[in-house]
């Protein structure tokens, strides 16, 4: 779901899948007017904004921008000096602060610090992957809640039982929300699962 937006025209769900697609349906939308709009990154849970002057093709160049293809990163010419690191692959050289012990034992590690430290975040990205993704899907539920459920009944014990990983209680919490919302939230809370 990282890659997916989701529009609310007040609490009807407008549009939901890549950023041009909701782009161009919200611009659609109000040109028309009614109710306002908000745009969700499914990522997260949180509002975004979109630039949405002039034409359509003006708003999709400029999305494009924002997020371009990954084929097209590649075939584009350096723009600037090459650095540390190795850009290909993706690696980015940055500092890291750490006692003096614990660059003694990176640098006496097979391959070295950045080997050791690179095994390190594998390791405990696999032990707690499941962990991570149930705390963003968690997380992503409660801000969306938060900004289109605030005002509605049960929205404090919905929160508490989201955030006990209660899904029975939760879902009947928000049982009486409008559809489009309710169906959102366990969207969200449950993508961890998906």
């Amino acid at each position: 779901m990282t890659d997916t937006f989701t529009a609310f025209a007040g609490q009807r769900r407008l549009a939901s899948g890549p950023m041009t697609e909701v782009a161009l349906a919200v611009k659609r939308t109000q040109a028309r007017g009614g109710d306002p709009i908000i745009i969700f990154t499914d990522a997260t849970g949180r509002p975004i904004d979109f630039d949405l002057r002039g034409d359509e093709r003006e708003v999709t160049a400029r999305l494009a921008k924002l997020a371009p293809p990954p084929s097209a990163e590649a075939t584009k010419p350096p723009t600037e000096p090459r650095g540390r690191g190795r850009p290909k692959l993706g690696v980015v050289a940055r500092e890291v602060t750490l006692l003096p012990r614990h660059w003694e034992w990176l640098n006496a590690q097979p391959g070295g610090a950045s080997v050791a430290l690179r095994k390190l975040v594998d390791d405990a990205r696999r032990l707690s992957g499941d962990k991570d993704r149930e705390r963003q899907a968690r997380d992503a539920a409660y801000h969306f809640m938060s900004t289109m459920a605030g005002n509605l009944a049960n929205f404090e014990e919905a929160s508490r039982a989201l955030f006990a990983d209660d899904r029975r209680r939760f879902v009947g919490l928000i049982a009486d929300w409008p559809t489009d919302i309710r169906d959102h939230v366990v969207k969200l809370a449950t993508s961890d699962r998906a």
